[in-house]
């Protein structure tokens, strides 16, 4: 290690001189605390230090000390269930050290390294191995067994092979000896660099939707494996809902929630929901999928720039042993203010509203980490992002909104209106889209139904008329358009508030199998063809038909139909075909 002194302290910022020696990027320790930084910039014999806590009390000359490696996290058994900062430490050990207000220059293990984990070793001693390969397995919960991998830039003749047993994070379970007789330890655990995508063979075309059970995202706008999605929206309109939604409910192996600026209480939330919800595919507690990152808030603003690269790496990490990860990142708006707050306190020249002209790129560094893959090992693993954006005043023309257009295919836009009328989740039919869904077509006709397509096409044509005819309705009302139109109007109801419109609160709506979305696609296109044929074959006016009730039935069929019982929409289509012109 090497060793500076402060020469210039600007807040979270500082600078020391003379130090040749270190690298950008490079993990320091600054002042007699050893506070965590890292190098962001060098210029001449000054080099540029971010520091990620509070450097109130440092004066100049103290001294910064050189780690000689990048910043990076520690990955292995342990990771699953606990909750980390922005900088991968763990607040439950540093609660333990220092009780609820977090003291500085605390560094405690990420993982807890004298914890004695049951190992099965699947390798053998003088087997060649290379980058990626699993060699053991750890089984950390009854949902994730951890696959001990050769790390990158690895390959050689194992030896020294430990037999399965229980074993620490610290102990060495085996020795691999390169073509240059270069000896590598390998334990449970290894170091990877936050800001450094992790190798993998191949990637893989989008073939396979994730699964969410909230129907407006399923059927209209869906998100593929692998994919990256966009929930933009002002105050209040249900970022924050929407994303514990897709994290309860999603059918990805491991959520990873990254909680990068948002307010504390937010957080809190998820913890408290989270370690009593049971996770629907297994009965397990859903914690046992589940790993968070808080930004703790008296780490200084710009350590939220950190959080989302320790988010992704373990994401990575978990992808290349062959698992479906999630992350849900919120919000990146209020990342991006902390690079904003990096760019002034550099008086780099601004862009628009003052963010740094490499925002663009910084955003696609992080969005293009997502992607399926083929990995090292022969497994095939993704890592699907959800970034919530909090657009001031909800105003999706902001350069952190438009900038992250650009790199994500997914676009659930979230309406202020929709959501004071309690329209949940508030996702904007018309603004919103999604580039996934002609690539996912062979999985639906393949997994769901030929029809599915034609069928969403239907209700999409029905909610862009609706759309088109709202214009005239505010002007001169519904009462004089002709029977056909308000036909449309009422079918399109029926979508919006019993198709598209969940409540999180009742059990048969705030999850809904694929195959029950099928049928409620079904129930609405048999509804609207039915009433057509009766308003412009038998001129029976829609007011007349919504006198039976069918309308209000077919709207509540999320609710009284259960969700494992799809036979019973045979009494709604029996329903629907008893009504006929003579008896109304």
């Amino acid at each position: 290690m090497n060793e500076a002194k402060i020469y210039g302290i600007n807040g979270p910022v500082v600078t020391v001189k003379n130090a040749p020696w270190f690298k950008v990027r490079e993990t320091v320790c600054v002042g007699r605390e050893q506070l965590i930084g890292e190098v962001i910039a060098i210029h001449g014999d000054s080099t540029v230090i971010q520091v990620y806590e509070e450097t109130s009390g440092l004066t100049l000359g103290e001294p910064v000390v050189g780690a000689g490696e990048p910043m990076s996290v520690t990955l292995g058994p342990g990771l699953i269930g606990n909750i980390f900062d922005g900088i991968e430490r763990p607040l439950k050990s540093i609660e333990e050290q220092s009780g609820a207000f977090i003291s500085r220059g605390l560094r405690p293990d990420a993982l807890d390294m004298e914890k004695v984990w049951e190992v099965k070793i699947l390798a053998e001693n003088g087997s060649r191995v290379s980058a990626g390969d699993i060699i053991a397995e750890v089984a950390e919960n009854p949902l994730i067994t951890q696959k001990i991998m050769i790390p990158p830039n690895v390959s050689g003749v194992l030896s020294d092979v430990v037999k399965s047993g229980g074993y620490t994070c610290r102990d060495v379970i085996a020795h691999v000896t390169d073509e240059n007789g270069t000896v590598t330890d390998i334990t449970l655990t290894q170091k990877w660099a936050i800001r450094t995508p992790r190798p993998y063979a191949e990637r893989e075309a989008i073939s396979r939707p994730l699964i969410t059970g909230q129907r407006i995202i399923d059927i209209l706008f869906p998100l593929a494996k692998g994919g990256t999605a966009a929930i933009p929206g002002g105050f209040g309109t249900g970022k924050t809902m929407t994303q514990h939604q897709l994290a309860k409910w999603s059918d990805a192996d491991i959520i990873i929630y990254i909680g990068c600026g948002e307010r504390g209480n937010e957080m809190t939330q998820v913890l408290e929901d989270f370690i009593g919800l049971v996770d629907p595919k297994s009965g397990q507690p859903l914690m046992n999928r589940t790993l968070l990152i808080a930004n703790t808030s008296n780490m200084p603003v710009a350590a939220r720039e950190a959080s989302i690269y320790t988010g992704v790496t373990i994401a990575e990490y978990f992808r290349d042993m062959g698992y479906h990860v999630a992350i849900m990142a919120d919000s990146t708006s209020r990342w991006a203010e902390a690079l904003r707050e990096i760019s002034g306190r550099l008086e780099e020249m601004p862009a628009e509203e003052g963010f740094p002209a490499y925002l663009p790129s910084r955003l696609s560094e992080f969005y293009e980490r997502a992607g399926y893959v083929k990995n090292l090992n022969g497994t095939e693993g993704s890592v699907s992002i959800i970034g919530a954006v909090s657009p001031q005043g909800g105003d999706f023309s902001e350069p952190v909104t438009q900038n992250t257009k650009r790199f994500i295919r997914c676009f659930w836009g979230l309406d202020k209106s929709l959501a004071y009328a309690r329209h949940y989740p508030a996702i904007n039919w018309i603004t919103s889209y999604s580039e996934y869904a002609e690539e996912l077509g062979d999985w639906y006709r393949e997994n769901i139904d030929k029809d599915f397509e034609s069928l969403r096409g239907k209700i999409i044509k029905i909610l862009s008329e609706e759309n088109s005819l709202m214009d005239i309705v505010k002007l001169i009302g519904s009462d004089i358009l002709p029977e056909e139109q308000k036909l449309t109007l009422e079918i399109a109801r029926v979508i919006r508030v019993g198709l598209l419109q969940q409540n999180a609160y009742n059990a048969n709506d705030t999850y809904v199998p694929m195959k029950k979305q099928f049928e409620m696609l079904k129930v609405i296109a048999r509804l609207e063809e039915k009433c057509r044929a009766l308003v412009t074959g038998e001129s029976i006016p829609v007011s007349e038909i919504a006198k039976t009730g069918v309308f209000d039935k077919v709207v509540r069929i999320k609710y009284d139909i259960e969700n494992d019982k799809p036979e019973k929409f045979k009494e709604i289509y029996d329903l629907i075909d008893s009504i006929e012109g003579a008896s109304l």
